[in-house]
Parts: structure tokens; C-alpha cells; sequence
């Protein structure tokens, strides 16, 4: 063992005599440029090439390195066996139920992109020394090496980095809160100057608890999906970046539910529009331009907003004599005072600027979504290809429907945990569901009243759905009634009214035959008279 150590030692004062000799003999440049010969040729014939991302790009954070620990906590967690790193960090921002995993220091995760594999490294070393700047600078230097063949690097690095930042995105608009935004009354601003109020966004609802026809659902899917990601297609077309939604239904049909839903999918903000508490067009395009990119616009129930009717509705009531208010008083304000401060002077035509009009693309990736519940009460220009694109009817509940509502509130599965008792209830109720015209609303009631006993929250369901269904039988068998009622009386009436032209069209014709027999009358009697004046 003492000569292992002795031999050991002489080993280490020969290596300490060559570094001597070698400093002494060659000069630091000389070594510099060794040094700089030997890593050119090792980059050479090495088959990897190598990308530094570090945190800080001089004195300002870099975007990119916060997209790939976003990219790679995302990674990370879904990676399973794929991961070849053994330590993760995990961590949780305030107020946020997500956790995020991470690499550890000095850790390594392996990443597929189009069937490319990647490596990632977390490197993290102390800074040597603190220079002067006018910001903190963290005490470590933290960046990502990320190596990849050098035959891959031009057929995915763009691609990959432009993929790593989209999904980071994503990533944040699912992870950061939402708000509800909603106009004060009078358009007072608040302590920062805006004129909209926000309150967090908590709503539940989302595709998956929302009671609509699955494929219907689907459909509407798409469609956002395709908005969301579509941004290159509409710059290429010359769109503005925006889509109309209306929703219209009786009510208690979930329009509002299907707003959060959307909002829940697409990680928008939702700006409810209150029409009555804006004063005039300019106010409304000023509280357009104060909203942000991604986000869900909304007017509900535009129909009782304001009187943005059907025009040819009105133009036929005119033509039929009947009153229509002039435009000052269909504006909602009183004449000679449109601009006013009190008063409401929102035109249809300002409306119509709004969704599709030049202030709309102020903006990009926004949704406008209007709710009725009487869709032939608006102006057709309002329902247009362009400013609502997409025509949503919200009917009442279908089976399908019916059973997501089932699965919501009673944990009932299709085929599952049925038994023989349940099973003929849930036929019966299949037979009469679309006769009875009952709303998601209505059904979620009695569901909700009677969620801890399934059978019967379904017994007392079928009994209020036959109980609809009657009524609505006997409401048809009084209409064909009073139909046929009515179709007699105006029969009687049309009989009357002929009696009538009778009675006044026979006087005129006994008048004229006493007419022509006084005439004929008179003209005898002239005739006697001139032969007697002959005869004298």
C-alpha cells in the first residue's frame, strides 16, 4: 500500500513538472489557439451539433428559455419511460392548482419531434463574477443545451423551436388565470384607466359536461380548434382573425353554459357587453379597442338589448298602417340627443361596424358570440356570413343529451350499472322525451333533487316528462279547436258580409227601375201633349 501512494505522488510531481514546462515554453496564446484548433476538429468530425438557450441574453430575460422549461415540464410529466431523466422538479405557482415538473440541476431529457430524437440539458453553474447592472442578476447561470445530428438540423430545428413555442402558449393561456370582463354603468373607468371590469373566471362548465347532441358537440370542437390554429390562413386570405358564434334557443337550453365551455377549451378571456350601459357607437368602439387578443366577446339576449329588429318586419307593419316609433325613439334616446351623455343612441349600423366593420380587426384571435331566444326578431344583416358565422340551435334535450346529464349528476354510464327496473324506466323515458320539449335546465333540476337515489330521480323524471307530454297534447287538441272554431266564424262572417253587399246593392236597383219608369212616364205624357197642340 506504501508503494501504491509513493508511486502515486511521483506520478502527480511529474505531471506538475510537464504543466510547468509546458507554461513555461509555450505561451498562453499559443495554447489558446491549440486549444481552439482541437475543439474546431472535434466539432468536425463529430456527428452532433450543439444549441446554447441561457436565461439571461445580457441584461434582458430570454423568451425562448422560458418556452423550452415550459416545453419540458409539459414533456417531462407525460414522458413516462421515455424520459431518461430519474430527478424531476416539481413546482407550483401561487394561487395555481397545477404542478409543474421540471429538470433538475445538471439533468438530461431525451425528446422525439417528427421522428427525430433531441437531447436536452439543464446546465446550471456559478457566475464567476457579479458585473454592474441597473437589474438583479441571479447568482447562477442557468441556461439548455439542446443536441441534435447534424443531419436533422435543417430538417427540424425552425420547425422544432417554432413547435416548442406554440405549445409553451398553449401551456400558459391553460396554466394563468381567466377573467370575466363586464362595461360599469355610465362607461366610468376603473383605477387604471379601463373602461372594463374583471372579475376571475371560474365557471365549471366544459365539452365534457355540456349537454348537447355528441355530434353536434364535435363539430363545434373542430371548428374552434380550427380558429384557434389558424392564424397563418387567415393572414394568407386577408381576414381579420375572428368568428361570430349565435346561439339562439328557448331558454334553459345552456347558451350560457356552451360561453363557459368555449372559454374552458380555448383558455380565452370573456367580455360580457352590457348594450344598455353604452351611450353611443363611439363608446362601443372605444370599449373594442380596450379588449385583448384572445378572448370570447359576448352580448347575451341581443334580441331584449336594444331594438335591433327585422327591418322588413317593420317595413310590412308600415305598409299594413300600423304605428312605428320613429328612428330617435328605436335608438332608445330622445330626438336631438343621440351623442348625449344620458341616453342610449346605439344604432344597428354601429352594431354592424362592430363585429365586421374596419374597428373589428383591431385585434386578433377574438370570438364574438350573441344569444337569443327569438332568432326572427333580428335584422338579417346581423345573421350573415361574416359577423355570425356559425348558427348554433340550442333545442331542447335529445336522449344523448339526456344520458351526458345522467353520467353528470348520477354516474350513470350507458350499458353500466343498470339494472332491470332502471332499464325499463330508461325505455319509457326514451319514448316520450322528444314529445315532452323539456330543457337540459329543467332536467338538471330533478336530477339535483333527487341525486342520492337514481331510481328515483328517473321515476320522478318520467313522470314529469309524461306529465309535459299530455300537456303539450291537450295544448294541440285546444289550437286544432279553436283553429276549426275560428275557420267557422270566418265563414260566417264572409256570409254575413255577402248578405250585406246584397242588401245594399238591392235598394240601387229598385231605384233605378222606378227611375226608368217615371222617365218613361213623363215622356208619354209630353208626347199626348205635343199631338194635342198639333191637333188644335
Amino acid at each position: 500500500m506504501k508503494e501504491i501512494w509513493t508511486s502515486l505522488a511521483s506520478l502527480m510531481g511529474v505531471l506538475a513538472f510537464c504543466q510547468a514546462l509546458v507554461s513555461a515554453i509555450f505561451p498562453p496564446e499559443l495554447r489558446f489557439a491549440a486549444a481552439k484548433i482541437f475543439s474546431r476538429l472535434s466539432n468536425y468530425f463529430s456527428s452532433y451539433c450543439y444549441f446554447d438557450i441561457t436565461e439571461i441574453d445580457g441584461v434582458n430575460t430570454n423568451e425562448l428559455y422560458n418556452a423550452v422549461q415550459l416545453y419540458l415540464s409539459s414533456t417531462a410529466s407525460t414522458a413516462g419511460g421515455n424520459n431518461s431523466s430519474s430527478r424531476l422538479s416539481l413546482t407550483r405557482a401561487l394561487n395555481s392548482s397545477a404542478i409543474t415538473y421540471g429538470l433538475s440541476n445538471n439533468d438530461t431529457l431525451v425528446d422525439t419531434f417528427n421522428g427525430v430524437t433531441v437531447h436536452w440539458e439543464h446546465i446550471v453553474t456559478q457566475r464567476q463574477s457579479q458585473t454592474f447592472s441597473w437589474r438583479p442578476i441571479p447568482e447562477e447561470k442557468r441556461g439548455f443545451t439542446l443536441r441534435i445530428r447534424k443531419t436533422h438540423k435543417s430538417f427540424i430545428l425552425n420547425a422544432y423551436l417554432d413547435h416548442i413555442t406554440d405549445k409553451a402558449g398553449e401551456i400558459r393561456r391553460k396554466n394563468q388565470d381567466r377573467y370575466l370582463y363586464t362595461n360599469p354603468r355610465g362607461g366610468s373607468l376603473d383605477s387604471r384607466g379601463h373602461p372594463w371590469e374583471a372579475v376571475p373566471f371560474k365557471h365549471p362548465s366544459t365539452f365534457d359536461t355540456l349537454a348537447i347532441d355528441p355530434s353536434k358537440k364535435a363539430e363545434i370542437m373542430d371548428d374552434l380548434r380550427g380558429f384557434a390554429d389558424g392564424g397563418l390562413f387567415y393572414n394568407k386570405t386577408g381576414r381579420a382573425w375572428k368568428r361570430g358564434y349565435l346561439l339562439y334557443g328557448p331558454p334553459g337550453t345552456g347558451k350560457s353554459s356552451m360561453i363557459a365551455a368555449m372559454a374552458n377549451y380555448l383558455g380565452y378571456d370573456i367580455y360580457d357587453l352590457e348594450l344598455t350601459e353604452v351611450a353611443s357607437n363611439s363608446e362601443l368602439r372605444k370599449l373594442l379597442m380596450k379588449t385583448t387578443s384572445k378572448s370570447i366577446i359576448v352580448i347575451e339576449d341581443i334580441d331584449c338589448s336594444l331594438n335591433l329588429g327585422n327591418r322588413k318586419q317593420g317595413s310590412s307593419r308600415r305598409n299594413g298602417h300600423q304605428y312605428d316609433p320613429p328612428p330617435d325613439m328605436r335608438s332608445g334616446g330622445p330626438p336631438g340627443n343621440q351623442d348625449a351623455g344620458g341616453g342610449n343612441s346605439i344604432t344597428l349600423s354601429g352594431l354592424l361596424n362592430f363585429t365586421d366593420g374596419l374597428w373589428s380587426c383591431c385585434g386578433c384571435e377574438r370570438i364574438f358570440v350573441f344569444t337569443t331566444n327569438h332568432i326572427d326578431k333580428l335584422d338579417p344583416a346581423l345573421l350573415r356570413s361574416g359577423r355570425m358565422d356559425v348558427h348554433v340551435y340550442m333545442s331542447y334535450c335529445t336522449m344523448p343529451a339526456l344520458r351526458i346529464l345522467l353520467k353528470n349528476y348520477l354516474g350513470m354510464e350507458q350499458g353500466h350499472d343498470d339494472d332491470d327496473d332502471d332499464q325499463s324506466v330508461m325505455w319509457e323515458i326514451e319514448g316520450v322525451i322528444q314529445e315532452a320539449e323539456i330543457t337540459p335546465a329543467d332536467i338538471s333540476e330533478v336530477l339535483i333533487r333527487n341525486r342520492r337515489d337514481k331510481g328515483k330521480a328517473l321515476r320522478e323524471l318520467l313522470d314529469e316528462l309524461k306529465r309535459r307530454a299530455e300537456r303539450k297534447r291537450e295544448k294541440n287538441k285546444s289550437s286544432v279547436s279553436v283553429g276549426s272554431s275560428s275557420m267557422a266564424m270566418d265563414e260566417e262572417e264572409e256570409e254575413e258580409e255577402e248578405q250585406e253587399k246584397r242588401a245594399l246593392e238591392s235598394p240601387k236597383v229598385g231605384s233605378e227601375d222606378e227611375f226608368m219608369q217615371t222617365t218613361t212616364l213623363t215622356s208619354c205624357m209630353k208626347g199626348e201633349d205635343q199631338g194635342k197642340n198639333k191637333a188644335d
